[in-house]
């Protein structure tokens, strides 16, 4: 069940983004979220309607190239609809706030750093002769045992109020995060990267950084594939926002997932020329995505339902071509579909993976708008098109032995 939220901050936040935008449509889109969420007092416009508007708004910012704007709006919808905690907003976008969570985490460390010192007072009164070797068993032994440590459910626990749950979830994220950045091998390389950092290109580094977020979201994509109880949704929750994925025709994934009552998109992708392109994500445990009849090997019924499925879409999207187009900026008409479903390696019926991709591609070569692919399909293209990018980043000249020669 959806637990919708919206709050004074929310309204507050929505309001000042007024002034970074100058286009005519994406301001109409902001007041409309404005009009749903009424003035000062009430619950601010709490429901479906609000993540809905929010979510126009950060599509007609994708469709006048203003990703920043859309991102945004994106952040604010899914707090809107119950998938982002009011704090982590508010680090993005209210520097008082952010302000304010940074001297929390800051007294923390300091905090953190002071209790190390009296656990090496402790292990130094016990043991005066105590090496270097002995303080860092200390110190692993109580990072291994924290994992055992509860903060207590019954009589006598230690009840959280649902800020202070919030903010372990908060720092529960920074580990994630914190645990996937490069550390330097010793305190020479940290200085080193330090001198580095301190002289280098702003583009450079967030490239290096998007390219980092590619690796661990590609990552994360092949755990999923690889386990066999992986649903649909956790299949789409690793491709959501992930639109390189699927190639460099694809500008950006669109906020808004249903243009018409009953169909529901999954990933729907903004094409340079403004078109829809559908991706239709199934799962990767199919044994019969491949079958053989009478020596020949052909698509089975799970493939070709969601090709069906896909086919219902597209006609959905022709026949009311010209109220999305009015309504959401997005032309539909004629628009083209991917269908990722299946993995060689749950195929049964002594099937390779060179057949079943044969099989793919005599299938599609006799499909006008829909591609049918599998997961290793896109993982190898995804794979190869990092690989490619990473070439790049090596071979880049520097800017100044260029200029020298």
């Amino acid at each position: 069940m959806t637990t919708f939220r919206s709050s004074f901050t929310l309204w507050r936040l929505v309001q000042t983004t007024c002034e970074l935008t100058e286009d005519a449509r994406v301001r109409e889109r902001v007041d409309a979220v404005l009009h749903i969420m009424g003035g000062l007092g009430g619950k601010y416009g709490k429901g479906r309607p609000l993540v809905n508007a929010l979510e126009d708004v950060a599509q007609e910012a994708i469709l006048q190239g203003d990703f920043a704007f859309a991102q945004r709006f994106q952040r604010f919808a899914a707090y809107a609809g119950g998938e982002l905690f009011l704090d982590i907003l508010e680090n993005y976008y209210d520097d008082e706030a952010r302000q304010r969570s940074e001297k929390h985490m800051r007294r923390m460390a300091a905090l953190g750093a002071d209790r190390a010192v009296a656990a090496l007072d402790v292990l130094c009164r016990d043991k005066p002769d105590a090496s270097a070797a002995d303080a860092r068993d200390l110190f692993r032994g109580i990072a291994q045992s924290v994992d055992y440590l509860g903060l207590g459910d019954g009589e006598g626990g230690i009840r959280l109020s649902t800020k202070e749950a919030r903010r372990l979830q908060e720092y529960g994220h920074m580990e994630m995060v914190l645990r996937n950045l490069p550390r330097p091998a010793s305190a020479e390389s940290a200085r080193m990267m330090s001198d580095v950092l301190a002289d280098a290109d702003a583009d450079m580094l967030a490239q290096l950084l998007e390219l980092r977020v590619r690796q661990v979201g590609l990552a994360a994509l092949r755990t999923a594939v690889e386990d066999p109880d992986s649903s649909e949704s956790a299949l789409h929750d690793c491709l959501k926002n992930q639109e390189w994925i699927f190639g460099g025709a694809y500008v950006a994934e669109l906020a808004r997932r249903q243009y018409t009552p009953d169909a529901i998109l999954d990933i729907p992708l903004l094409r340079g020329d403004g078109s829809l392109h559908v991706v239709e994500l199934k799962r990767a445990n199919i044994k019969d995505l491949v079958i053989r009849r009478s020596g020949h090997l052909m698509l089975g019924a799970p493939a070709h339902r969601a090709v069906s499925q896909t086919q219902n879409y597209l006609r959905t999207m022709d026949e009311n071509r010209p109220s999305i187009l009015a309504e959401h900026g997005v032309d539909t008409r004629r628009a083209s579909a991917t269908v990722v479903i299946g993995h060689p390696r749950y195929v049964t019926g002594d099937v390779t993976s060179q057949e079943i991709a044969e099989t793919l591609r005599t299938y599609n070569t006799h499909q006008a708008r829909i591609e049918v692919i599998t997961y290793e399909a896109l993982l190898d293209s995804a794979s190869r098109m990092l690989a490619l990018s990473s070439a790049r980043q090596d071979a880049d000249p520097d800017p100044d032995e260029e200029s020298a020669a």
